[in-house]
């Protein structure tokens, strides 16, 4: 079966051979996946390759029900969005596949989650429902197995505290934050954290002015006394994520592969470049794998990649979306 399959990868041969596969599986179960392809004279038995694969815009997962048929949802995850603007809609059909792809993703790239105390700080998203961040945050601080991990809406004091404490016990600490309340946090005090992977995951919310990176890495670097700042890429639409472990460079799992499209063609394809990102994310086997984001990228030979920026006309919304 596809979902045993998917999470087997271990070579780029077989990764193309169950993307066919999928491809062929959505174009035939989901609608709305199957109507773009017709409409673009897409003959499914022509294709061979994943750049031959049509990918769906992002923007049809706010306008359209993006499932397989006779596949119910089990939850449908909702983009954060800005004030005003349409969010998107991910249904879900097997929570299942999504608690797989994220815990072998996290295991590969940090190992067991037990090996931490996992401290969430995500007002953002805890402040709204139906966020797949939180989903998987709240599971990892599960299987963390620990007493001293959980979530912190606004209680810096409470956080700070925290972190001070197992700072002096040695205890290796994960903290996943929201770039904003990153900042906030680090307005409160200044840290100097030996045994504490920071990791930010989103953009400012509205709640600050956006800022490239770099300056927000060395900001955020410089106010946890750490060396590096890890980052997580994923989104609402999407099953799987990408890690960077503080370089600005994103390493995908198996099962994920991130293509750069010509900005002005989308149907062409660029290399050592920036392009438009196209995700492929086999484990989102019941609503479509292959999407066209409105991010901008730049890919790399071994198959990471690095996030540049947005296209312009595109809202903010999401995680590691930021405009400059």
């Amino acid at each position: 079966m596809l979902e045993k399959e998917i999470f087997k990868i271990e070579n780029a041969a077989e990764f193309q051979r169950l993307a066919i596969e999928v491809f062929r599986f959505q174009y035939e179960n989901v609608r709305v996946y199957r109507n773009f392809c017709d409409f673009l004279n897409i003959k499914v038995s022509e294709v061979k390759t994943i750049e031959e694969i049509p990918f769906l815009p992002i923007q049809f997962f706010k306008s359209h029900k993006v499932i397989a048929e006779k596949k119910p949802e089990e939850t449908i995850f909702t983009s954060s969005g800005t004030t005003g603007s349409t969010t998107s809609k991910h249904y879900v059909a097997d929570l299942k596949l999504y608690e797989t792809s994220f815990l072998k993703a996290f295991e590969r790239q940090y190992g067991n989650p037990s090996n931490f105390v996992i401290l969430a700080l995500l007002p953002s998203y805890l402040e709204r429902e139906g966020s797949s961040l939180i989903f998987m945050v709240d599971k990892l601080i599960e299987l963390s197995n620990n007493p001293h991990s959980g979530f912190y809406l606004f209680e810096m004091d409470a956080l700070t505290e925290k972190l001070d404490a197992l700072e002096k016990n040695g205890q290796k600490t994960l903290l996943i934050g929201v770039s904003y309340a990153l900042l906030d946090l680090i307005e409160k005090g200044k840290f100097q954290l030996k045994n504490t992977i920071v990791m930010e995951t989103g953009g400012m919310k509205g709640r600050r002015k956006e800022m490239i990176k770099e300056e927000l890495h060395g900001i955020l670097k410089k106010g946890f006394g750490v060396a590096k700042i890890h980052s997580e890429y994923g989104m609402t639409e999407l099953l799987s994520q990408a890690y960077s472990t503080g370089n600005g460079i994103f390493n995908c799992p198996p099962w994920m592969k991130i293509l750069t499209r010509d900005t002005e063609d989308a149907l062409s394809y660029t290399f050592g470049k920036t392009g438009g990102i196209n995700v492929i994310d086999l484990a989102n086997l019941n609503s479509c794998s292959f999407i066209a984001t409105q991010d901008l990228g730049k890919t790399y030979p071994d198959g990471s990649f690095e996030i540049l920026g947005r296209f312009d006309s595109s809202d903010i919304r999401g995680c590691n979306l930021m405009v400059f």
